[in-house]
């Protein structure tokens, strides 16, 4: 049972690497045995990381690309099979929210910042979107099985106040989601599926000062969002790494359009 959820053998990408909950992904990804393309913006923070990967013995690869260009995604693609010889997987976790894309409740509501909305909006799909058709068929050329995984937020599925651009993102992100992944069994049969991983609330340089005070205490939306979690507490990134690599293992190989909430129980309390 234990080779079912291995990653042994299996060389996968990580969008928004460099982030906070990207460490724990790629982290996941190497203590499960996989090798692993440390994609993001930041050069240094990327490089730092491959090079403390492969010093403990792993193997790692800093890739430096926006997931909203194309020709450094297709470069950084390039680049992953030279390294690689193969694909298998591709964690789609870049997004996330900005300063412009949060609606303050001070603010007129007809006077939002649309642009920043939208900004933010395509982060959070496209930012999906075009990493799967970068690398894509590199994955249907892998040997075995590919898999990949969408992260995905509670945000999807509920409406989270001040923050609609990042609601419509994650919203389309699970549309796509799905769509894709009946897509992919119609072409592929079982050799690529597409799945989510829905976190809940985990504390990242995003999200860190809505929710928290200088202090550590939480802000008025903390206190919100933990009497809204069964589990009365925020996430620790460590806690998706179980069912990251359970989604990109062969244990997962008849999952496919699926998405798999992480959080607390915040997706099913009714707040009674």
């Amino acid at each position: 049972m234990s080779k079912q959820f291995s990653l042994r053998g299996k060389a996968i990408i990580v969008t928004g690497g460099t982030g906070i909950l990207g460490q724990s992904f790629i982290e996941g990804i190497v203590e499960a045995g996989g090798s692993v393309g440390i994609l993001g913006r930041n050069a240094e923070v990327a490089h730092a990381r491959a090079d403390a990967i492969n010093a403990a013995g792993g193997h790692a690869l800093a890739l430096v690309a926006d997931v909203l260009d194309e020709a450094q995604l297709q470069a950084a693609c390039q680049q992953a099979v030279a390294a690689f010889g193969h694909l298998d997987g591709l964690v789609n976790a870049a997004g996330g929210n900005a300063p412009d894309g949060v609606l303050d409740p001070a603010e007129g509501v007809f006077e939002m910042n649309l642009a920043g909305m939208k900004r933010v909006m395509e982060l959070n799909v496209w930012g999906a979107v075009l990493p799967t058709q970068a690398f894509g068929a590199a994955l249907a050329s892998a040997p075995g099985k590919a898999s990949i995984v969408n992260i995905s937020s509670m945000n999807s599925k509920r409406a989270i106040t001040k923050v609609l651009g990042y609601n419509m993102g994650k919203a389309a992100l699970d549309c796509y989601n799905q769509w894709f992944a009946v897509e992919m069994a119609n072409r592929y049969g079982d050799k690529i599926r597409m799945n989510a991983l829905a976190p809940g609330f985990f504390l990242t340089e995003q999200n860190r000062a809505l929710l928290t005070n200088p202090d550590g205490s939480f802000t008025a939306r903390g206190e919100l969002v933990i009497r809204q979690t069964p589990f009365r507490r925020f996430g620790h990134p460590d806690e998706l790494k179980g069912a990251l690599v359970w989604l990109l293992s062969d244990a997962a190989q008849f999952v496919t359009g699926s998405m798999i909430c992480v959080d607390g129980g915040f997706s099913i309390f009714g707040g009674v």
